[in-house]
């Protein structure tokens, strides 16, 4: 789904969004979509938690967000390739692809997460910003301990 309906959809039940920011050229992104994405797992998980969303960092999407428009006025249909970067990538402060970001129930971003991740990498952040408990982090060793006594459970 585009992030307008992930949005809209927010207002009738509340989940956060799950935002794969990606871009036609990237071969970790194409990685991501077929083995993590892929996985039943990590599929189930987000189809779940998350309204997902695809988003092209390159692309032509115009999106509304904090009643601001984003687009993309530099692309070049006739481009093969890296493109220009599209105005809401820059807003959120992409600067690698495959980023995924994470927005609130109330459609704040929450964070990126910047790179390749393989299902059992990727279970950990899943659940961490579904339960909400990066709220509770105040210092970087709490994220230490958290990721040295998380317990995958994915298989892949």
């Amino acid at each position: 789904m585009t992030l307008d309906e992930a949005r809209a959809a927010q207002k009738k039940e509340p989940k956060k969004i799950f935002m794969d920011v990606y871009t036609n050229w990237c071969g970790p992104c194409k990685l991501l979509d077929k083995i993590t994405f892929q996985n039943p797992d990590v599929s189930r998980y987000i189809s779940e938690h998350f309204y997902a969303v695809k988003f092209n960092a390159e692309g032509t999407e115009e999106i509304t967000f904090y009643n601001q428009k984003f687009s993309n006025p530099n692309y070049d249909p006739n481009r093969n390739g890296r493109n220009a970067t599209h105005q809401f990538t820059q807003f959120l402060g992409v600067r690698g692809y495959p980023t995924m970001v994470f927005f609130s129930e109330d459609g704040d971003p929450i964070m990126p997460l910047v790179g390749y991740y393989k299902p059992k990498q990727i279970e950990l952040y899943l659940k961490m910003i579904k339960q909400g408990d990066y709220q509770v982090f105040s210092k970087p060793e709490d994220f230490e301990n958290y990721k040295n006594n998380f317990v995958p459970r994915f298989r892949g």
